[in-house]
């Protein structure tokens, strides 16, 4: 039985693994087929499939695209995207400006609140690439300095929604997430819908071209993803899952697999349609 995970995060973004340990990761925890997914940036797309030619591991090429919906940050994955692509490449570009100038307004807030954090603190911590830096490493360099005693507590006080430290950014709508992946070759789906919009706006994403949900994640309970997996077949969405996994800190990778037969519409049209490096 084959053992997907379609949602790992490498330090392109948010993770703590290179795109070669993420492989090397993966394939010691017996994945079969991964998916590299990192937030707003393909950067280590290129790194993770070459490291995958010398392992019995199929990489999907991939990108988790941060959208604003009304009041609501909702994720869109995109699958089996060319990373060359001209709409991939602005779209990183634009966001990598965003996303820093985001992280030096809320270390000058921090400041004025008398933390003594720099700039250089947080780069640090997003490590070699920075094209996808955010409140993760703004929270991380809070922890290493000392400032908060562990990691959930950075968002607790200073960076979540509506806290001290919270700066808004702009994001692309759902829409132009879509459009965006579909114009690289990809295959949109939305990352971890919470329900309560999941069911006002599914048919109309549906309608905008999203091709499928992700419905199998390792803490959504049951009931949760057969509702997720129900709504999906009727609309003849595809069906995907995944761990979301940023590294070895809680759990170890392939600890949270999804059945090759709860992915195999989506897999089998993805190799087929796009075959290349991920087809091996």
């Amino acid at each position: 039985m084959k053992r997907i995970d379609l949602h790992i995060h490498s330090h392109a973004s948010d993770g703590h693994l290179s795109p070669t340990a993420v492989v090397d990761a993966a394939a010691a925890g017996g994945l079969d087929v991964i998916a590299l997914t990192d937030h707003d940036t393909v950067a280590g797309v290129a790194e993770a499939v070459q490291a995958a030619r010398e392992r019995p591991l199929r990489v999907i090429p991939g990108i988790e695209v941060s959208t604003r919906h009304g009041d609501v940050e909702l994720h869109i994955l995109g699958y089996f995207v060319d990373p060359a692509s001209p709409a991939l490449t602005a779209h990183e570009e634009a966001s990598r400006t965003r996303r820093m100038d985001r992280m030096q307004r809320m270390v000058r807030r921090l400041q004025e609140q008398g933390i003594p954090l720099e700039d250089e603190d947080v780069l640090r911590e997003a490590g070699p690439d920075t094209s996808s830096i955010g409140r993760p490493h703004v929270a991380r360099a809070l922890l290493a300095g000392g400032h908060t005693r562990y990691y959930a507590e950075a968002f607790d006080l200073y960076l979540a929604d509506g806290r001290s430290a919270f700066v808004e950014t702009e994001f692309p709508t759902v829409q132009q997430a879509i459009e965006m992946i579909r114009a690289a070759g990809g295959v949109a789906v939305w990352a971890h819908p919470p329900i309560e919009v999941f069911d006002r706006e599914i048919r109309e994403f549906a309608r905008w071209g999203l091709s499928g949900v992700e419905c199998f994640r390792p803490y959504t309970p049951p009931a949760e993803s057969l509702l997720l997996e129900s709504a999906a077949r009727s609309l003849g969405l595809f069906r995907t899952g995944g761990s979301d996994w940023h590294g070895p800190h809680r759990t170890r990778l392939g600890d949270f697999a999804v059945r090759y037969d709860d992915v195999r519409e989506f897999l089998e049209a993805g190799f087929a349609r796009h075959g290349g490096e991920a087809e091996r």
